[in-house]
C-alpha cells in the first residue's frame, strides 16, 4: 500500500504534531516502506543513499513504541536506556540527537548524545540522570561502558547507521564489542548506503528475519543531482575553483578535499580570494567543527571545505552545490558526496574537476553509476596536452544520454554542459588556433584579479599540491615518472594505495 501522508502510516498524535511544526507531511519513499515494518516490531535492514530521510525512517517508530509503552525505569525509578543509536562520526550523532529531540518533543522521553573529542562530564552527568534513548559514537560508547556509565542490559532497539562508513572507518572490531553488550532479545535496524560483502557479513549475524529495504538501486546517484566534471591540470584546480566561485551562482558551496591538510590550506587559499571559507575535518576540535558547521548552515560561511568523514554528518537543508576539488579513489563514495546537494527531492548541482591523475577515478565512477558525467568544456583554465581528450566511457550509450545532455532546440552558451561524446565532435571540427585564445586571455584577466586581491596563488597551489603528494605516499608522482605516457602502470598502484576499504 502507498502511503501519501504521515497521517495514513498510524503514528500517534504527539508524533503527528511534532511532524507538522518540523513542516513534514509527505513520508520519503524510505519512511513509507520502512514505518510499517518497524511498527510490527520487525528488524530491517535499509539500503539507502544519503539524503533519503532514513533517520525519521528509524527514530519515529522508536519515539512510538517508547512513548506508547511508558518507557522504562530502574531501580529508584530513573530512567535506562531502551534504545542505541550506533554510528560513525560526531556530527552525524549530533545530527540524529537533534531528530529524536525534534519528533519527541511533545513525549515525556529523554534522549542524550554521547561522544569524544569532548569533556565527559555533561555527557556522565546526563547519564546519571537517566535517559531513555542514547546517540553514540563506537570510541565514547566503549569508555563509557568501561567506567561503568552506560548499561544496555535492559535494551529494546538497536540501530546501526551508515555500517559501511563505519566499517571503512576501521570501528569494526569496536562494533563487535558493543554487540556483544546486548542482549539477544531486541529489535534491531541496519542501514547502510551501500552493501559491501563485508557489510552484508555483519547484517547476516545481526539481523532475525529481516525485511530489506531498498529506496534506490545501489550505488546509483539521485535524478534531481546534475552532474557536470572540469578537465584541468592540477596546478590550476584552486584557480579555477575560485573562478567557478566568481563568476556562476554558486550561494553555498561543500567542496571535498582528500586530505586533512589540504582542506586547511584550500580553504585559506579561497578565504584569501575574498570568499569565506571554513575547512572540517577530524583533526579539528569539536567546538571548531560545531562553530564551521553552525557558520555555514547559517550562511555566515560560503564555502566549507571538507573531508568525506567529516562531511558524513553534515546535513544542510538546500545545499546548492557540492564540488569534488579531489576526485575520490573510491566510486561509492562519489555517490555519498554528491548525496549531499538534491535531498529528497530538491535540485542542487555537483561539479568535479579532474586533472589528469584522476581520470581513471573517473572512468571508475560512471562504470559504477552508469552514466557518463557532462563535461564543461569552456573555461580558463583548459587541461594542456594529450590529457585534453574527454574519457571514452564504456557505457551502453542509451544510459550515457540520460540526465544532463542538452535538450534539443536549446541554444548553446559558453559553459554550457555537454555530453562527451559531443565534446569530441565539436573539438575535432573547429580549429586548435581558435581554441586557445579566449582562455588565454580569460586567464590572463583573472590572474590580475587574484593579484589584486593580495592572493600568492603560486605559493598556496604549490604547498597544497606538496602536502597531497606527501599524504599519498609521493606514489602517484613515482609511478608517473617510471611510466611516462604508460598509464595503466601507474594507475593500479596509486588506486590500491589511495586509501581504499
Amino acid at each position: 500500500m502507498a502511503h501519501t501522508s504521515f497521517d495514513q502510516l498510524g503514528l500517534i498524535e504527539p508524533i503527528l504534531k511534532a511532524l507538522q511544526q518540523e513542516g513534514y507531511s509527505t513520508p520519503t519513499p524510505i519512511q513509507a516502506q520502512s514505518i510499517p515494518y518497524l511498527l510490527e516490531g520487525r528488524d530491517l535492514l535499509g539500503v539507502a543513499q544519503t539524503g533519503t530521510g532514513k533517520t525519521a525512517a528509524f527514530a519515529i517508530p522508536i519515539i512510538q513504541h517508547l512513548a506508547v509503552d511508558g518507557g522504562g525505569t530502574g531501580r529508584g525509578g530513573k530512567r535506562i536506556i531502551q534504545a542505541l543509536i550506533l554510528t560513525p562520526t560526531r556530527e552525524l550523532a549530533i545530527q540524529i540527537d537533534e531528530s529524536f529531540r525534534s519528533y519527541a518533543r511533545h513525549t515525556r522521553l529523554r534522549t542524550t548524545v554521547i561522544f569524544g573529542g569532548v569533556g565527559q562530564k555533561p555527557q556522565t552527568d546526563a547519564l546519571r540522570s537517566g535517559v531513555d534513548i542514547l546517540v553514540a559514537t563506537p570510541g565514547r560508547l566503549l569508555d563509557l561502558m568501561h567506567q561503568g556509565y552506560v548499561h544496555l542490559n535492559d535494551l529494546r532497539f538497536f540501530v546501526l547507521d551508515e555500517a559501511d562508513r563505519m566499517l571503512d572507518m576501521g570501528f569494526i572490531h569496536d562494533v563487535r564489542k558493543v554487540i556483544a553488550a546486548l542482549p539477544k532479545q531486541r529489535q534491531t535496524l541496519f542501514f547502510s548506503a551501500t552493501m559491501p560483502p563485508e557489510v552484508q557479513k555483519l547484517s547476516a549475524s545481526l539481523l532475525t528475519n529481516p525485511v530489506k529495504v531498498e529506496v534506490t538501486p545501489v550505488s546509483s546517484t539521485a535524478e534531481t543531482v546534475q552532474q557536470e566534471v572540469y578537465f584541468v591540470d592540477k596546478a590550476n584546480k584552486p584557480k579555477l575553483l575560485i573562478h567557478l566561485l566568481n563568476t556562476r551562482d554558486i550561494p553555498v558551496a561543500l567542496v571535498f578535499s582528500r586530505t586533512k591538510h589540504g582542506a586547511d590550506k584550500l580553504a585559506r587559499l579561497i578565504d584569501k580570494a575574498g570568499i569565506r571559507a571554513e575547512a572540517i575535518h577530524g583533526n579539528k576540535a569539536q567546538n571548531a567543527r560545531q562553530r564551521a558547521l553552525n557558520n555555514f548552515k547559517e550562511r555566515k560561511t560560503r564555502v566549507l571545505v571538507a573531508t568525506d568523514i567529516a562531511a558524513r554528518g553534515i546535513d544542510i537543508d538546500s545545499l546548492s552545490h557540492v564540488v569534488n576539488y579531489d576526485i575520490p579513489n573510491i566510486p561509492e563514495t562519489y555517490v555519498h558526496r554528491i548525496g549531499r546537494t538534491g535531498r529528497a527531492g530538491a535540485s542542487g548541482i555537483a561539479i568535479s574537476l579532474c586533472d589528469a591523475e584522476e581520470r581513471a577515478y573517473l572512468r571508475d565512477i560512471t562504470k559504477l553509476i552508469n552514466r557518463q558525467v557532462p563535461v564543461v568544456e569552456e573555461h580558463p583554465y583548459p587541461v594542456s596536452g594529450e590529457h585534453a581528450e574527454p574519457i571514452a566511457v564504456p557505457t551502453p550509450q542509451r544510459h550515457g544520454r540520460r540526465g544532463g545532455q542538452q535538450q534539443q532546440g536549446q541554444q548553446r552558451h559558453a559553459g554550457d554542459v555537454r555530453e562527451p561524446r559531443n565534446v569530441r565532435q565539436h573539438r575535432e571540427s573547429r580549429p586548435d588556433a581558435g581554441r586557445g585564445n579566449r582562455p588565454a586571455a580569460e586567464n590572463n584577466g583573472h590572474a590580475g584579479h587574484a593579484k589584486a586581491q593580495g592572493t600568492d596563488f603560486a605559493a598556496l597551489t604549490a604547498e597544497l599540491m606538496r602536502d597531497l603528494d606527501q599524504t599519498a605516499g609521493g606514489g602517484h608522482a613515482k609511478a608517473a615518472a617510471g611510466s611516462n605516457n604508460n598509464r595503466r602502470r601507474w594507475r593500479g598502484p596509486r588506486r590500491n594505495g589511495g586509501g581504499g576499504r
